[in-house]
């Protein structure tokens, strides 16, 4: 099935270009199917770049999708048109009587600042209590997952002594969880982020259960509400190239930043990344929309709850 996007959203040329089966507005409404509704609240910087990477993998789904773009009031996005925010994404203030079967958070770049100091958060902590009512289930991505722990569980975050940067490896601690359907023993996650979460915490906190780690990045997938809450640390959603152009970006700044672990072709950036997370990162996806989000969800959405 294909992916229901509106109209003129750029990330349509850039799939179809991978061959990948999108459906705009017009043709989707001649279409007598009951779509999932996802919302995605976008907190990156590079919009354009970060819809297009989460579309991509939610596109592989056999489910009909119409997605829908959130954005935040308090802040405006410096680096995205302002065109383009007013074509496709609407306030959370606008949405917050609609329901919707899915929804993801995506991280941001403010790790650097206690959650209360971020300009946004009284309004992210509406969407955090908005979105225990009104989805059936929620994907909390980086800083999202950090941010998410802490509000509903007081999960606190700690400073890293240098950015996690690279491709690591993660072990799925229950596997026979739907989530992890079709996954290997080890399956490899993106991480780029300067905090973390400790797993002594989170198996402090009842409701919560840790899912995946990795003996060098972490806790890496968090559970809790029976799927309706999935945690997760790292970038699944990642392009091949996503860190390549985040370490030559902080290269040219000057900024002090190591190459990624374990992504480039012999650890040489001439030589390109060698691209190990992409089949599970679609597969975490998949299994997200159909056991998470499909299989839970109620026909009449107005009955989620």
């Amino acid at each position: 099935m294909p992916l229901r996007l509106p109209d003129r959203l750029p990330a349509i040329e850039f799939l179809r270009e991978e061959n990948i089966f999108v459906l705009g507005d017009e043709r989707a409404n001649a279409q007598d199917i009951r779509p999932l509704r996802i919302a995605i609240l976008n907190l990156m910087p590079l919009k354009i770049t970060t819809e297009t990477d989460l579309i991509r993998l939610l596109s592989n789904s056999p489910l009909q999708l119409e997605i829908h773009l959130m954005k935040v009031k308090a802040h405006t996005s410096k680096n995205t048109p302002i065109e383009h925010m007013r074509a496709f994404y609407r306030d959370f203030e606008e949405m917050r009587h609609e329901k919707f079967d899915g929804f993801i958070i995506t991280g941001a770049p403010v790790e650097h600042l206690d959650f209360e100091d971020v300009n946004y958060w009284d309004e992210l902590c509406s969407i955090f209590a908005w979105a225990r009512t009104h989805v059936t289930s929620t994907l909390y991505i980086c800083w999202a997952a950090q941010a998410g722990l802490y509000y509903y569980y007081g999960v606190p975050k700690y400073p890293l002594p240098q950015k996690m940067f690279g491709i690591f490896p993660q072990i799925p601690l229950l596997p026979r969880l739907p989530i992890f359907r079709g996954f290997d023993d080890i399956f490899y996650m993106p991480h780029s982020r300067h905090t973390e979460i400790h797993k002594d915490d989170i198996l402090a906190v009842p409701e919560l259960t840790l899912i995946a780690e990795s003996p060098l990045s972490g806790a890496s997938m968090v559970m809790a509400r029976n799927g309706r809450e999935i945690f997760i640390t790292g970038h699944s959603e990642y392009s091949p190239m996503t860190l390549d152009t985040e370490y030559r970006r902080d290269l040219g700044k000057g900024l002090p930043i190591q190459k990624p672990y374990n992504y480039y072709r012999d650890d040489d950036p001439e030589k390109g990344p060698l691209v190990t997370w992409r089949g599970h990162g679609n597969l975490l996806f998949q299994n997200w929309l159909n056991y998470y989000v499909y299989q839970e969800t109620p026909y009449d959405i107005n009955e989620i709850k």
